[in-house]
């Protein structure tokens, strides 16, 4: 494939780019041990990737071969993306975060010949694996490992190969339709399903969206989300093209400290991750006294009246200009004081937190897409002026959407999967004869521009008066809440919404303390009468936002912490409904069982329910013939 040496068509087309015109580059990408930054220049990663290709094939891995890798984020893993990329072999990279069981899963779905993976407790799980999986040949590891083949080894091979000649043959004989990669998606229930990207997915859709801001080769980033995921691969390609220093970081306990070190100019993220900076921001200002106190929480309401291109009062940007002198720049501190650009993907983020990044100078970019759509549909353009606060921004140019009369996004584009692996079947239900991948999501359009999601469709539940439920929606305004951590919201062919609610318990105990009350173990803290009145308070400010048949009419507290390592959320951060439901069924019976009746006269008329919860009751008509 003859091109121009700086144009990209196949995602290792990069490393052509990079000689071009990033040949000097000392920092091309690096890490973070948790003190101090180490970086490979342009020279030292082309070189590092070539070898990986010439060591792979000297293992007899050949093109169309698949390859898992299973670690955290770390230079190392360029190295083998962009080195099987160079011979045609399949990429598989898996989370490293999921069960024996899946892990089992996907590497004998996907026939992976090798498996890469990252550290000591990864090797543990997977070891065994070895010996159960054909066609697994061999495990190597990134950490040194007692008894287990180091990834140099492959790098060394490749240092002594002469193939080179047979390595720049497969690079030209590969089609950027050809196939890069397979990333199986969680999802929430279910086997996981191997979407199969091909290099003009990826590529079509990263150079799309490089597009968005002015930072180039003078910037840098710090990469903490999954590699493995197709949000921060995409952003990988993305800096890569546009020539931006990357540092990896594969500890997330390490972000704060690697941020005042490395002083990124913009980094991806989850509002997950946001809400708990937001929330740590608001708790150190409520520690301050007196004048200092009124300061900070003056500069925190500014953020109300922020839109970004608004045209703002003279008398408004004179007090933001003395905000951000006295309040905003010591929060751009935090962060390293070089951040411009925060980009925020993977579920909604709260207005207010976008509202008051804005203010305090800091782009909070909202982008949408999935695996299957190699991943941006729509995000902020901050180059065209188009950002929208609680939208995800405009639709990307090249990719076409409409939307079904249900309001489910449809698209359509050059970034658009081949399709899931070896399942045909599953890929003709979500894409249709005219070529539009079914999201699954629900939106709308404002202001004829801006997407905006509402909701899963698949989520979407009907009360038994016949009125839907958008939960989603809800939800985000109850974790809006200081006093909120996570929350689910109930009531499929119920009469009214009900949620589950984990409170915030570190703002809690703040808040007991300062009304000078004693603070408990969990168990206890949610049975106390203060922290009851508190959270329906919370409630009942959510609920005046929201129509009559949306309002949670009742709500129940739990102590536990929803998280991907315990197997309440995907790896996605998205909630697993169906296990929470099971987990929770005894306290959803009691919230409905209190309910079953007619009331007359302000009394309530109690009719016995059947002892079987909603989630076993599933469970058992699944497993009848009810479903053949």
């Amino acid at each position: 494939m003859e091109m121009a040496n700086h144009e990209v068509k196949r995602t290792f087309d990069l490393l052509h780019r990079y000689a071009a015109l990033y040949a000097d580059k000392t920092d091309a990408i690096g890490g973070f041990d948790g003190k101090q930054c180490f970086a490979f220049s342009t020279k030292e990663y082309i070189e590092n990737t070539n070898w990986i290709s010439l060591g792979l094939l000297a293992l007899g891995i050949k093109k169309g071969d698949k390859v898992a890798t299973v670690s955290t984020n770390r230079p190392e893993w360029n190295f083998f993306d962009l080195g099987l990329a160079q011979i045609g072999a399949v990429h598989v990279p898996i989370y490293p975060t999921i069960s024996i069981e899946d892990y089992k899963y996907i590497i004998e779905h996907c026939e992976a010949k090798l498996v890469i993976l990252g550290d000591q407790k990864l090797y543990q799980k997977i070891g065994p694996l070895v010996d159960e999986i054909e066609p697994l040949n061999d495990i190597y590891s990134f950490d040194e490992i007692e008894g287990v083949k180091n990834w140099q080894e492959i790098l060394n091979a490749g240092k002594a190969s002469k193939e080179t000649e047979q390595l720049e043959a497969i690079k030209k004989s590969i089609s950027e339709t050809d196939m890069a990669t397979i990333i199986y998606t969680s999802g929430t229930t279910g086997v996981p399903k191997g979407v199969m990207l091909s290099h003009l997915n990826l590529v079509s859709n990263f150079k799309q969206h490089s597009n968005n801001h002015h930072l180039g080769s003078e910037a840098t980033t710090v990469s903490f989300l999954p590699l493995c995921h197709v949000y921060e691969r995409s952003m990988n390609y993305h800096f890569q093209y546009k020539g931006i220093s990357i540092y990896y970081i594969g500890n997330l306990g390490q972000i704060m400290p690697a941020l005042k070190i490395i002083k990124p100019h913009l980094f991806n993220t989850v509002p997950r991750l946001l809400e708990r900076i937001y929330d740590g921001i608001i708790n150190k200002g409520k520690e301050l006294k007196g004048i200092k106190k009124s300061i900070f929480f003056w500069a925190v309401k500014l953020g109300d009246n922020f839109e970004y291109n608004k045209k703002f009062s003279w008398w408004y940007k004179q007090k933001r200009a003395l905000a951000d002198k006295l309040i905003y720049s010591k929060w751009r501190e935090v962060m390293g004081g070089r951040i411009k650009i925060i980009v925020s993907g993977g579920a909604a983020l709260q207005p207010r937190i976008a509202k008051v990044l804005g203010v305090a100078g800091i782009q909070a970019l909202e982008g949408y897409g999935l695996t299957e759509t190699s991943p941006v549909i729509a995000v902020s353009n901050p180059v065209n002026g188009e950002i929208r606060t609680g939208t995800v921004g405009p639709i990307l140019p090249g990719v076409e959407v409409k939307f079904s009369d249900d309001g489910e996004i449809l698209c359509k584009g050059p970034n658009i999967m081949m399709g899931y692996y070896k399942e045909p079947e599953l890929t003709n239900n979500v894409i249709d004869n005219e070529g539009y991948f079914h999201t699954g999501d629900v939106g709308i359009l404002v202001e004829g521009k801006y997407l905006k999601i509402t909701d899963r469709k698949k989520e979407i539940f009907k009360l038994s008066g016949g009125k839907y439920i958008a939960p989603q929606m809800i939800e985000n305004k109850l974790k809006e809440s200081f006093f909120i951590e996570q929350a689910m919201v109930i009531g499929e062919n119920e009469k009214f919404a009900s949620a589950i609610i984990v409170p915030n318990f570190a703002h809690i105990g703040k808040w007991l303390e300062q009304k000078g009350l004693k603070e408990q173990g969990k168990a206890e803290t949610i049975k106390m009468p203060e922290v009851k009145a508190a959270i329906q308070s919370e409630v009942k400010k959510v609920n005046k936002t929201l129509g009559q048949v949306e309002e949670i009419k009742r709500f129940r507290m739990v102590v536990d912490e929803w998280s991907p390592e315990t197997g309440e959320m995907s790896p996605t951060l998205k909630l697993k409904r169906n296990v929470l439901a099971e987990r929770y069924s005894h306290i959803i019976e009691q919230i409905y069982a209190t309910t079953a009746g007619e009331h007359k006269n302000g009394m309530r008329i109690k009719i016995p329910r059947i002892n079987l919860s909603l989630a076993e009751l599933i469970r058992k008509l699944r497993n009848s013939n009810i479903f053949m």
